[in-house]
């Protein structure tokens, strides 16, 4: 990660936690284990949808923003219980996570996660593009995987684009599992991420688009992560629910930014 490079650090709540009073309570809680911080780091949270605008009241001083865990793939209509991106817009949604692992497991296709990609990117927000294989073999398949999934969501994708896409890599192996990718898996993996892009793009394009980690991310594999693993921050789970343990990752990650 170059000195411009800005970590980006986001919580993913997933259909966490059971109530609004309890949100509110870790929001407040995040802001006073980082009270006095100066960091470098940018810092993100995607809780429920309905707790979104409650939130956003408690952002204070360290200038927390917000994303949306998903988004429909259409603009508007007969679409029940499903979410616009014209909606998220206006309620101050910056961010939206597109092909978490957990929704490609159900039943979502390469085709729709283009097609929310397409749809946050087109309106100007930033895509969270999530890869990742289910597991590792010793031939190296894996790769392809995350180069199909690359080159499907990016497909008519412009390189002036890429300014609103961060790619997420998640190996579904270590989501939830308490395993997570080594440091030296992480940086094998930034680095053929960052070729497949730099085929569709060229460097320069490449060189636009963060690559955070997702995966069992701790305070006590961050430092690593970051340092051997050079990604460009995390895409956090379970983790950021503990906003001491969130609030000493993001402090991590401002000391790295600050030295790196």
């Amino acid at each position: 990660m170059t000195k411009r490079a800005k970590p980006l650090i986001v919580g993913n709540w997933k259909m966490n936690p059971a109530t609004l009073s309890r949100a509110e309570k870790i929001v407040v809680d995040i802001q006073k284990g980082l009270h006095g911080r100066v960091g470098a780091s940018e810092i993100v949270i995607a809780p429920p949808l309905p707790y979104v605008s409650d939130l956003k009241e408690l952002a204070g001083a360290q200038k927390i923003s917000f994303a949306a865990q998903d988004v429909s793939f259409a603009e508007s209509g007969a679409y029940t219980g499903e979410v616009g991106i014209s909606m998220l817009r206006s309620i101050g949604i910056k961010m939206v996570i597109v092909g978490h692992s957990e929704r490609r497991e159900g039943s979502e296709t390469d085709e729709m996660v283009k097609a929310k990609l397409d749809r946050v990117i087109g309106n100007k927000l930033t895509a969270i593009l999530c890869v990742g294989e289910k597991e590792r073999d010793r031939f190296g398949d894996y790769f392809t995987t995350i180069e199909s999934q690359l080159t499907a969501a990016l497909a008519d994708v412009s390189a002036q684009d890429l300014k609103h896409l961060v790619v997420a890599y998640e190996p579904v192996w270590a989501i939830g599992t308490g395993e997570n990718a080594t440091p030296e898996q992480a940086e094998e993996m930034r680095l053929f991420i960052h070729k497949v892009l730099s085929d569709m793009y060229g460097r320069a394009g490449s060189e636009m688009v963060k690559i955070v980690y997702g995966g069992s991310v701790h305070d006590d594999n961050a430092a690593d992560l970051l340092k051997i693993g050079h990604v460009d921050g995390f895409l956090i789970g379970g983790a950021s629910l503990d906003a001491k343990e969130f609030a000493s990752i993001i402090k991590i990650s401002d000391q790295y930014a600050k030295f790196a």
